[in-house]
């Protein structure tokens, strides 16, 4: 059923033209460079045109993905599960990691499951601080694309929003802000993305609100203000959501991932995920 599912979406797409305007994510230039070309916006008609018809082929493709996930059985999806969150817990890159910004998954949402990835990150017990890292997840804000990441040190920290989907909540216990990961004094190292469609080029497609796109280009930025090293941004991905090259569409603000992980293993795509996942 999976591979039929696939099968049908691969045919559909690829009746799909893309417009020239797409750009193919690239690893060459300098990241600085990059960041810069990503933040330039449509001026022209013709780049306005081509930047809806990128839209409508997302939006095409978004439906397809979702079937191919939903024909997943209980016992592939938990297998595929274990194996990805296995593969980040044993890495070396995961270990080295002091902070890292990670998604909550949610399960109606059909997203590979972070709650290992999570406890491990999390002091157990009192006294044991030294073992947890610091830990970032997001809060949707709004309606327009601001997401804030803000830092938690237990689960009881997460409260469910009106979608029923768990977020920390803007102030602690004791009534003091959560720190933002956009105003702490030291960098991550990693984030761990969602989404509903990847490649092995580092496209990546979102569910469509933009909420991650427009906040890792904003980490970017800041990044590059303070001299900072640019975090590895890798995606957790089941085997039904890696699409071949070319037919997930991009504009000009969609991010590229660092690396892919599946229940095969790590897909580095980057030179710095090549130079630090081996």
């Amino acid at each position: 059923m999976i591979k039929n599912a696939v099968a049908s979406l691969m045919v559909r797409l690829h009746h799909l033209p893309l417009p020239r305007a797409a750009p193919t994510p690239t690893y060459r230039r300098h990241h600085h460079d990059h960041l810069a070309l990503r933040l330039l916006r449509p001026t022209s008609a013709s780049s306005t045109a081509a930047e809806q018809a990128v839209a409508d082929q997302k939006r095409a493709l978004r439906p397809e993905v979702r079937k191919a996930l939903k024909a997943l059985s209980p016992d592939q999806r938990a297998s595929e599960d274990l194996a990805i969150q296995t593969t980040i817990l044993d890495s070396s890159w995961f270990k080295a990691s002091k902070r890292l910004c990670a998604y909550i998954s949610c399960r109606q949402l059909r997203e590979v499951d972070t709650s290992k990835i999570l406890a491990k990150c999390l002091p157990l017990n009192p006294g044991q601080e030294e073992l947890a890292k610091d830990l970032y997840v997001p809060r949707v804000e709004d309606k327009n694309r601001n997401m804030r990441m803000l830092r938690i040190t237990t689960m009881d920290d997460l409260v469910k929003n009106s979608m029923n989907i768990l977020e920390p909540s803007p102030v602690d216990a004791s009534g003091n802000d959560r720190e933002d990961v956009l105003s702490a004094s030291s960098p991550v190292d990693l984030f761990l993305l969602p989404g509903q469609a990847f490649d092995r080029t580092g496209r990546r497609l979102g569910r469509g609100g933009g909420y991650y796109d427009t906040f890792l280009l904003k980490y970017q930025e800041l990044a590059k203000e303070k001299g900072w090293n640019r975090p590895l941004l890798v995606a957790l991905s089941y085997s039904v959501q890696i699409m071949e090259e070319g037919v997930i569409p991009v504009n000009s603000t969609d991010v590229p991932i660092d690396a892919l992980v599946t229940s095969s293993g790590v897909i580095p795509i980057s030179p710095a995920a090549l130079e630090r996942m081996q």
